[in-house]
């Protein structure tokens, strides 16, 4: 990327030069001695060697039991901890037909630099699925990126045959999956269903008000992203007829809640394999009364330009949705909603919905973990909704290759070495050591300076 230059590793790499061995393959990465976390299990295996080839983790093994060839290059992991990279499954990549190429750049790289290694894009743009392709051949340094088409909405698709056309020319145009926005009319959701079967091409985000949570699963949605629709579907029927006409308020709902609908709702998700996405901080910012200079005066807010940060302020200004006893009453049903949805078995995957409201990509989604605790789920379960889950909805939903998101042979390459364990406390996710895409190793010393470089380029603009 335009903000970074190539570096050598850490002085603690070294080269292995054993007479005996043979000669390994080019290329080759070795992690030794360094404690593994797999994301099949919560425990974290002592004193491992992690092997890296063309991409791939070769061999995991105890460190004694794995030979190493000669001309191996070896990160020395001991006392540290090995993880798979995280996911952000609700990003937005710059939008239009040609974004400044640094700008794109750029947010690539926080991302990278804060240990996510694998990116949902949720606004989608021709562009791209070229920028795609060249993340995934190593071409620019970032996330690999799956790419959501441009969204089906009240707008674009206010009739069946409009929804019909942009799925069809979505499946075509190469994209990932259709994103999903508010607005779409009943029969417009029926057709597009139908013909997200037909081409086989997933779809998820909101739920439109006609169509309704309940309809939006039985008809094949993947993702529900924001937990967009479960409050209002575990409403009591007399509650649900005032959200239908528009005529409740926030309290009005959280007090309607039918708890034996919410253990039905939980059932429906899980018997139809449908993921949620929460971006539970973005909904305290946008529901609650944040403090916009006390957000501003955030660390990460050096790596976002001057301009951004006044329009979040703007943004944020006369936010609320009620008072502040309803505002906690509805955010604290929504960790209710999540934590029934993880107890249960459901499928949870990690996203902010960045760069929305104080965002900042790759810093939000550790702010984000720490309100996904709030709700009572176990780091373990925090961690998988980042890893192990994602490389199943990508196996499952995407129907591409999801063979990432834990630790073990075969897999792609895509890793955080970090200094202390995030199963004892998620804050130690940020105790980087360095962060291997694709098997390209980051490490400590290239991110600080690629960081320092962004704040700087920042800092000419106030």
């Amino acid at each position: 990327m335009m903000i970074i230059r190539r570096f050598t590793l850490l002085a603690a790499i070294a080269f292995m030069g054993c007479e005996d061995a043979a000669q390994a393959a080019p290329g080759t990465i070795a992690f030794t001695h360094v404690n593994v976390l797999p994301m099949t299990s919560e425990t974290a295996l002592a004193d491992q060697t992690v092997v890296v080839v063309d991409g791939r983790i070769t061999e995991v093994g105890t460190a004694g039991d794995v030979t190493l060839g000669r001309g191996a290059t070896v990160i020395d992991g001991t006392g540290q901890y090995l993880m798979p990279g995280l996911a952000e499954m609700h990003a937005h990549v710059p939008p239009g037909d040609n974004p400044p190429r640094d700008a794109v750049e750029d947010l690539l790289f926080l991302y990278v630099a804060n240990g996510i290694t694998t990116i949902r894009g949720m606004l989608g743009s021709d562009y791209q699925i070229p920028l795609a392709d060249e993340l995934e051949q190593s071409e620019v340094l970032g996330p690999n990126f799956y790419v959501a088409a441009p969204s089906l909405n009240g707008t674009t698709a206010p009739t069946a045959e409009a929804a019909e056309g942009l799925m069809r020319a979505a499946k075509e145009s190469g994209y990932d999956l259709m994103k999903i926005h508010p607005g779409i009319p009943l029969d417009a959701w029926d057709r597009m269903a139908e013909v997200a079967e037909e081409v086989n091409l997933t779809f998820g985000g909101h739920v439109p008000a006609d169509v309704g949570l309940v309809h939006a699963i039985e008809t094949g949605m993947s993702t529900v992203d924001h937990l967009d629709g479960y409050v209002q579907a575990i409403a009591s029927d007399n509650v649900q007829a005032q959200v239908n006409a528009g005529t409740i308020s926030l309290g009005g709902l959280v007090e309607g809640v039918d708890e034996r609908k919410l253990a039905e709702i939980v059932q429906l998700t899980i018997d139809n394999d449908v993921y949620v996405v929460p971006t539970m901080y973005l909904w305290e910012n946008l529901y609650g009364f944040p403090d916009a200079d006390a957000i501003l005066s955030q660390p990460e807010m050096k790596y976002v330009s001057q301009s951004q940060r006044d329009a979040w302020r703007r943004q944020s200004g006369g936010n609320a949705r009620g008072g502040e006893e309803e505002v906690a009453a509805y955010l604290a049903l929504r960790k209710q909603v999540l934590k029934e949805l993880s107890d249960a078995g459901a499928g949870i995957l990690m996203g902010t919905d960045s760069p929305q409201m104080f965002n900042v990509p790759g810093y939000a989604l550790h702010r984000e973990l720490q309100v996904v605790a709030e709700a009572g789920i176990s780091n373990y379960e925090i961690l998988k909704s980042g890893t192990a889950w994602v490389g199943k909805y990508v196996a499952d939903h995407l129907e591409l290759d999801g063979s990432f998101g834990t630790v073990a042979a075969g897999q792609r390459a895509d890793l955080v070495l970090l200094g202390s364990n995030p199963i004892d406390d998620l804050e130690n996710l940020t105790d980087r050591v360095g962060v291997m895409v694709r098997g390209r190793w980051v490490s400590r010393k290239e991110i600080d300076l690629g960081l320092a470089a962004l704040a700087a380029k920042h800092a000419g603009q106030r």
